[in-house]
Formats: C-alpha cells, sequence, structure tokens
C-alpha cells in the first residue's frame, strides 16, 4: 500500500515486512529504465585505430581525484556543480611531439556514442598542466577549444541521468607529431578526421566517476 506524508518529504512505500521506506522519485525511473544501456567505451578516442597501438606512456593525474574515484561536486555541469574544469598535470610527454591534445568523454551515458564533455587541441607541448576553471572559454590561453556536448565550448561537467547508475568520465590526452589543420571550433569527428598513422605518439588517460543517484 502506498500513502504519502504532507511534509516535503519523499512519499513511503509500506513493504509488507520491512516497514516503510521511501519511494523512488520519478526523475529516477527514465534514469532505471535505460540502465542497461551504455554507449560503450569502443569509441573513446584512444581506441580508435590510428591512436591506440601508440605508447600509453603519457601519465595524467588530477590532485582533485585519483584514478578510478569520484570527481567532487564542484567540477559536475550546470545545474549540478560549478561546471569548472579540474585541475590536470601529466609527464611524459615524448620527444618531437609538436602540440597536445586533451578530449573528455563519458562512455556510460546511454546514446550510441560516449558523449564529449571536452576538446582541448593546439596545447604547447611545453604546457604541464592546467589549473582548475583554466578549460572555461572565458579563459584566454592559447588553446583553441572545440565543441562538446549540444554544442557547448570548452569543459562541460558530468551531468548523468538520475538513478542511472555511476558514470566514467576519461580524460584522454594525445601527444601528436604535428600540429592538426582544425576548423574554428573543432568537433570530435574533425580531430579524428585529421589523424593520420603517424600522428599521435603517445597518449594517456584518468578516469573520474560521477553518479546523480
Amino acid at each position: 500500500m502506498r500513502t504519502t506524508l504532507d511534509s516535503g518529504l519523499p512519499p513511503l512505500i509500506l513493504d509488507r515486512g520491512h516497514g516503510t521506506r521511501p519511494a523512488a522519485p520519478k526523475r529516477h525511473w527514465l534514469g532505471r529504465l535505460l540502465r542497461g544501456l551504455r554507449a560503450g567505451d569502443a569509441r573513446l578516442v584512444v581506441n580508435h585505430p590510428l591512436v591506440k597501438d601508440a605508447p600509453a606512456s603519457l601519465c595524467l593525474s588530477s590532485p582533485a581525484f585519483a584514478e578510478g574515484t569520484a570527481i567532487p561536486r564542484r567540477h559536475a555541469g550546470s545545474g549540478v556543480g560549478e561546471n569548472l574544469s579540474p585541475t590536470l598535470t601529466w609527464t611524459g610527454v615524448p620527444a618531437g611531439t609538436a602540440a597536445l591534445a586533451l578530449v573528455m568523454q563519458d562512455p556510460d551515458a546511454p546514446l550510441p556514442r560516449p558523449v564529449t564533455h571536452l576538446l582541448a587541441t593546439a596545447i604547447a607541448p611545453k604546457r604541464k598542466g592546467f589549473e582548475e576553471g583554466e578549460l572555461c572559454p572565458q579563459v584566454g590561453n592559447g588553446v583553441i577549444l572545440g565543441r562538446g556536448l549540444f554544442g557547448r565550448v570548452g569543459y562541460a561537467g558530468p551531468r548523468p541521468v538520475h538513478g542511472h547508475g555511476p558514470h566514467r568520465y576519461v580524460f584522454q590526452l594525445l601527444a601528436l607529431e604535428h600540429p592538426l589543420a582544425l576548423p574554428d571550433l573543432p568537433s570530435l569527428a574533425d580531430l579524428l578526421a585529421a589523424l593520420t598513422p603517424q600522428t599521435v605518439l603517445a597518449w594517456g588517460t584518468l578516469t573520474g566517476t560521477y553518479e546523480r543517484a
């Protein structure tokens, strides 16, 4: 039997033999319905045929979260967190690198392909990282920011569907043998189309998670 209390609290479900428990808010139903749908890892940039065979020798890290752990809420997307890109640092850029590219994707989105949350190109090879918030379009630092989720430019933080479970957000750094010839506000498709078998010298990843229960 279902009953509600006029108290501003979630509805209660009377679970025979188990007392009462809060009912799942309606906004969670879609996420639960879609839980079996995931874009998958196959279309991550580092699994592209022109990337995956390069050595995974770049070491990408963040003081905000460790590999495989939760991304702090301040880095979540607009309406959920402060939508600030996290501090990122890296080492292991090989000799001969002419530029770096950075992509953040969500392979757990309930869509045919991972969602792109960040695309940054023309990163100087001498750069060792980014400060917090530096990958927002308002910050001028010589980096070219491309189009990601719904055409948004720059960093768009995690904002997964309620109840869909934890999502992974994979930051992927590529060391490039030459700068890429890209249009203004490039898309991920533009970046991938500009690659050749010799373009990527090395790559590295950092994965954080986020969930809206």
